[in-house]
């Protein structure tokens, strides 16, 4: 599993002219990609990993000062552009199997009793945040 964290002041995502997922004040955009071995426990270690990672103000993590995540998942993660000029998405695993996997990486933070908010898997969304730093950063499990 691939997630690309970012530490916000505030994000949403937009379906349709609808809010479907929105975090307010400080807390960690993730964008999560799954490819074909990826399995339960990896989701589990990622959560794991985006609840303790100390990349909040003061070095400081969401698990720290209860700060809430908006979790989206994003198969352009897998996206491999080392050929021609047009990405291929063979590393990304499939709709039936990804969905559960990022359900699960969700399910794992709120078990850890983190606020998660989402987007709406396979949909054309509309994400806006306001990255805080800017600071980004890219966790393989």
């Amino acid at each position: 599993m691939r997630a690309v964290v970012q530490r916000v002041d505030g994000a949403r995502v937009v379906v349709g002219g609808e809010t479907v997922g929105e975090i307010v004040g400080e807390g960690l955009c993730v964008l999560v990609g799954v490819t074909h071995d990826d399995t339960p426990e990896k989701a589990a270690l990622l959560a794991r990993k985006l609840w303790s990672v100390r990349i909040l103000e003061a070095e400081k993590s969401c698990s720290d000062i209860d700060a809430p995540l908006l979790v989206i998942s994003q198969f352009t993660l897998y996206g491999d552009v080392r050929k021609g000029r047009r990405p291929t998405w063979n590393a990304a695993a499939p709709g039936p199997v990804a969905e559960p996997l990022v359900d699960e990486v969700v399910a794992q933070l709120r078990a850890l009793g983190a606020t998660v908010e989402t987007g709406r898997f396979g949909a054309d969304m509309r994400v806006s945040l306001t990255n805080h730093g800017p600071f980004t950063i890219v966790i393989d499990v």
